[in-house]
């Protein structure tokens, strides 16, 4: 009888018995989620879904989020509570896809569309990543001219060579911690909010029960919030992370292959996606938080870059409280331009099929690694040609929106399809909240072109 039990643990889901290398896999599978249960702590598995949530608040988002707070003071805090649902959603779906199919988004989107349209929506998300690596990689060396004095330039050639020779000779088992580390920066947002004083009545009020402001400007900020924490370079990033972990040997096969088990897999994707989108939108609220009573309570209300609301905190809240800051934009940098210049080589190199991993040696990967230096070296190169940094960001917007949504869209087709995901599609509850963020998104989208071509 015993016997009978275990054999009985390796059989398919049409009840035929497994060959010994499914069984190898079934068994090695098993116990890994055995292990999961008992061994590492939540935050020894977190990751992909981690790194993810905190490079969306890199110096651009910072931008965003502290015009938000001086111009409207406490009255937009909701929109991190608005926005948290639809980001969990969308980037819950990118990881799930990733690691059931053991492809990054791209190549799993080459399945529904043909190679010219993935071409274009690739195009323009490296074109928009490049302008967001050199409005970020502005800020970092405005933010680090501004702590310990120097050239502007100088500091922006350090964050983008050091940046890209990380990436291309660092491999990714060591690479990773670095960016997970990276991430405790954000805290220094946190930090901020208690070095100045704040009304916390007022504020908690405000961000449960805000007082309708309508006018176009109030729209659009509510508009940018939403764009600044659903863009395209996290679906790419965070399914490709999912392969990476996948390929580490930690969880070596992709689910759809497993002939049993995985649950355990899917509940580790939802906990550190959940977890890092907590943390994005966290320290989102605590941006605006200060940035509305210090900046919006002196009278500020426009910010155009990070180092602005940086420099313009100084004099109003202290030394250190800007220090904090500016270090927190630095951080946020370091840790978002490998994000942005990864998810863009990620998306070309699985286009045209190439060999796509930050593990890879530089000549076993020269296409994909080629990316991840252009994109960094022209986005330091776009910093003396001339164009405001609020220039680059306003195309980037406009570029990651008309990117999002078509993308958005075959994400849900792609974790809807039994064909792809095998028994893993997603169920009812995350697809209706997937296309509802889609739906939201497109309507922004439109918001913003109609807002881009008036202005």
């Amino acid at each position: 009888m015993t016997r009978l039990k275990h054999t009985s643990q390796f059989r398919n889901p049409e009840g035929q018995p497994l060959s010994n290398r499914s069984k190898q896999h079934a068994a090695k599978h098993a116990s890994a989620e055995g292990s999961a249960k008992s061994g590492p702590r939540l935050l020894q598995r977190l990751g992909p879904g981690l790194i993810t949530g905190a490079a969306d608040d890199d110096p651009s988002g910072i931008a965003t989020y502290s015009q938000a707070g001086a111009q409207f003071g406490y009255g937009l805090l909701w929109t991190v509570f608005l926005t948290l649902p639809f980001m969990i959603a969308i980037q819950l779906v990118s990881a799930r896809i990733g690691r059931v199919t053991g492809k990054g988004l791209a190549a799993n989107v080459l399945q529904l569309a043909p190679r010219w349209i993935v071409l274009g929506l690739v195009s323009l998300l490296v074109i928009a990543n490049t302008f967001n690596i050199a409005a970020d990689i502005a800020a970092m060396a405005e933010a680090l001219s501004l702590v310990i004095g120097g050239l502007n330039h100088e500091h922006a050639l350090i964050f983008a060579a050091g940046s890209t020779l990380l990436q291309v000779f660092v491999p990714y088992r060591r690479y990773s911690p670095v960016l997970k580390f990276l991430t405790l920066t954000l805290f220094a947002y946190v930090a901020t909010a208690f070095t100045v004083k704040i009304p916390w009545g007022t504020a908690l009020l405000a961000a449960v029960w805000p007082k309708a402001t309508i006018s176009a400007d109030y729209f659009l900020m509510v508009v940018a919030v939403l764009g600044t924490t659903i863009s395209p370079y996290l679906f790419f990033w965070q399914a490709s992370q999912e392969v990476e972990e996948m390929n580490q040997g930690k969880r070596d096969k992709p689910l759809r292959d497993l002939p049993s088990g995985g649950g355990l897999e899917i509940a580790r994707i939802k906990a550190d996606t959940i977890v890092g989108m907590l943390l994005s939108n966290s320290i989102a609220f605590f941006i605006i938080l200060t940035t509305a009573s210090v900046l919006n309570g002196n009278g500020i209300t426009r910010i155009n870059s990070a180092t602005e609301a940086a420099e313009a905190l100084r004099p109003l809240a202290g030394d250190f409280t800007f220090a904090l800051f500016a270090l927190g934009i630095i951080g946020t940098g370091l840790l978002a331009i490998p994000v942005l210049a990864g998810s863009a080589a990620y998306a070309v190199a699985e286009t045209f099929g190439w060999h796509a991993t930050l593990e890879a040696k530089p000549e076993k990967a020269v296409g994909f690694y080629t990316i991840i230096a252009a994109a960094t070296i022209i986005g330091f190169g776009l910093g003396f040609t001339g164009i405001d940094s609020i220039h680059m960001l306003v195309w980037s917007a406009v570029l990651n929106g008309i990117v999002a949504v078509p993308v958005m869209a075959m994400m849900m087709l792609i974790v809807s399809s039994r064909a792809i995901m095998g028994r893993f599609k997603a169920r009812s509850r995350l697809v209706a909240l997937g296309w509802l963020g889609t739906a939201i998104m497109a309507l922004a989208v439109l918001a913003l072109l109609d807002s881009s071509a008036i202005g």
